[in-house]
């Protein structure tokens, strides 16, 4: 079964845990000081949110987890055949979890993750793969702005997406 990923950036993760509690009818299945992460059932979604200082509030990447190297391989495959140039990590610790990732930006600058879990990780850890998207993106003028939000003292970053 493939699960929809879902992970948003927000300002105050005490806050955001209890609005989606109370959303989604159910706590998280990981709580970290600046993470959490929802799996759930109904609907099909692994949503995780992040309060983290280099990233602007909202959508910070959409994606699907897969439950074998072999559907990770598949649709890594499915990219590459759409003519998307893939940013491809194995054990990789990110989000407290160790896994195998292929990232990708669509046509209109969304950053798709697909990957596969295998283990827990004690840190949040870091992508080198999606910082090479996010350089790549940035040197390209992709549509969605920076990855931090400005200063409300500069201007405001042109963006196609708000």
């Amino acid at each position: 079964m493939k699960r929809l990923h879902l992970h948003v950036s927000v300002p105050d993760i005490a806050q955001s845990i209890q609005f989606y509690e109370t959303l989604f009818g159910a706590g998280p299945s990981v709580v970290k000081d600046d993470y959490a992460k929802w799996m759930l059932d109904d609907p099909c979604v692994n949503f995780a949110i992040s309060s983290r200082p280099d990233r602007a509030a909202g959508v910070d990447h959409v994606g699907i987890q897969v439950e074998s190297t072999g559907e990770l391989s598949e649709l890594a495959d499915r990219l590459k055949a759409a003519g998307a140039q893939t940013f491809d990590e194995e054990a990789t610790t990110c989000c407290y979890a160790k896994s195998d990732k292929s990232w990708v930006a669509d046509p209109a600058g969304v950053r798709w993750e697909t990957f596969y879990t295998f283990g827990e990780a004690t840190t949040y850890g870091e992508s080198d793969a999606l910082a090479a998207l996010e350089a790549k993106q940035a040197s390209s003028g992709g549509c969605c702005g920076p990855a931090v939000a400005p200063t409300p003292a500069a201007a405001p970053a042109a963006s196609c997406c708000g």
